[in-house]
């Protein structure tokens, strides 16, 4: 079973069977079908659905949002964002698909030569909880205009998410089966990823989880695409713009109440100004209002579950331990639901898990440095590569250091990291391969073929 908690309360909303080994057939083999028969279909003919589906995205907004409150915690101001966004990215795909999987002439001698993008067929895509719409629209709206069908795996705590964005596409005009979410523990979808069936394998999540699905669809053969873990670092430096920095890296650790591969998480901070940056971000910090995620002005939820909650608190404690000190929050709240205060350390230093590990919750931690070479080489001390971000009231410096020297797949200066339809997102190192949005997003999964036809 599938078990709905409200993260807000601890209580039980609901249970969700799994699947019968009856039911994964008949959505393979309808995936099967309508991928074919999509495949078929104009260019012009999906961007229709796809237009459609952003149409009943914005319109039933406020459905979405509840749904999101209520199976993760996302506040609902955040939710309806969150579906927007959706809408964003079936739009531009809508409008730029055509062309950026138009046949690209190739001049060769002796024949007639170009590069063909097909699809691949049907694209598993494993998907987590914390953005349930979001992060599979950014993967679902490109694939499927390439020609692909999707079968969604979703996190267990969000079934209702999963079956909404099933429905939206059905109600789209989409054929029966292009878009199927199937109900599985993780033994049953390591099966269905080495399924023939299968193209190809998408997943958003843990680092983990992203090993262990690249090993089991490798073994296959199998495409993978793979964003996972963070620990973004967001450098200060001696001449930033303190005002500015601290309000964005507030809101860069403090989006879906933390709970983001690619939220901000480590500051490396120039001594000189560690300490009157320290009190700006920790003001920006301590404005946010925790809460019920469905009551208005509501900037923090609770985190997603308590298992989650009680790890990150884990974490804070050890790091204290070791040295780190709070300057904010760093107590489990006394009141129903798995709430955790938006928090700062400061003093953070290696063998601390602060320092050494992903906090996937609303804790800053501030790492002193000496300057802006050390400041770099801080940020790379990592396993993780997602996002980072540099401040700096000299844009040319900023640049340089965003271009050539953070080891990250998005790199933002005097802004926090976040992503856009345009843009290509994805890691490196731990954080994963691959990249969804923009142009790269929607060819990693199509078939990049040859055509070469002889003259005479």
């Amino acid at each position: 079973m599938q078990r709905v908690v409200d993260p807000s309360t601890g209580k039980e909303l609901r249970a969700i069977p799994e699947d019968t080994s009856e039911a994964v057939e008949a959505a393979v083999a309808a995936a099967v079908s309508a991928q074919k028969a999509w495949a078929r279909r104009p260019m012009e003919e999906r961007a229709v659905v796809i237009r459609k589906a952003a149409t009943l995205l914005r319109e039933r907004a406020d459905r979405w949002a509840a749904l999101m409150a209520e199976e993760m915690g996302k506040p609902l101001p955040q939710g309806r964002g969150e579906a927007e966004k959706c809408a964003w990215v079936c739009d531009f795909y809508a409008d730029r698909a055509a062309e950026f999987l138009a046949d690209e002439e190739v001049e060769v001698d002796g024949a007639r030569a170009y590069v063909a993008y097909r699809p691949l067929g049907v694209v598993l895509s494993i998907m987590p909880w914390n953005y349930p719409f979001w992060q599979v629209f950014r993967f679902a709206a490109p694939a499927m205009m390439a020609g692909n069908a999707v079968l969604l795996k979703h996190a267990s705590n969000v079934p209702g998410c999963s079956g909404a964005i099933e429905g939206i596409f059905r109600l789209a005009g989409a054929p029966e089966g292009l878009l199927t979410a199937v109900f599985l523990d993780n033994d049953r979808t390591g099966e269905l990823i080495e399924r023939p069936e299968i193209a190809a394998v998408t997943l958003t999540g843990s680092t983990r989880a992203g090993k262990a699905v690249a090993g089991r669809a490798g073994g296959a053969l199998k495409k993978t695409v793979l964003e996972l873990g963070g620990s973004d670092p967001y450098l200060v430096l001696e001449d930033a713009d303190l005002d500015r920095a601290a309000k964005a890296c507030a809101a860069g650790r403090l989006v879906n109440s933390g709970q983001s591969c690619v939220a901000a998480k480590r500051f490396v901070v120039v001594e000189s100004v560690r300490e009157a940056f320290e009190e700006k971000l920790v003001a920006r910090m301590a404005e946010a209002t925790m809460g019920d995620p469905t009551d208005d002005g509501v900037d923090v939820g609770p985190q997603a579950r308590e298992d989650l909650r009680d790890e990150l608190h884990e974490q804070v404690k050890k790091s204290l331990a070791k040295g780190a000190r709070c300057l904010l929050g760093g107590e489990v709240p006394d009141r129903d639901g798995w709430f955790y205060p938006p928090t700062v350390l400061t003093d953070v230093a290696p063998g601390q898990p602060a320092y050494d590990e992903e906090l996937f919750g609303p804790v800053a931690a501030i790492i002193a440095v000496a300057d802006e070479a050390e400041a770099v080489r801080v940020a790379n001390d990592s396993v993780f590569g997602l996002g980072g971000a540099v401040f700096t009231s000299d844009p040319s410096r900023g640049e340089r250091i965003a271009r050539d020297e953070l080891h990250v797949g998005c790199a933002f200066v005097n802004d926090h990291v976040r992503s856009h339809p345009a843009l290509p997102f994805g890691g490196v190192k731990e954080s994963g391969y691959g990249r969804e949005l923009g142009i790269f997003g929607i060819r990693e999964f199509v078939n990049v073929k040859t055509v070469w036809i002889a003259e005479g």
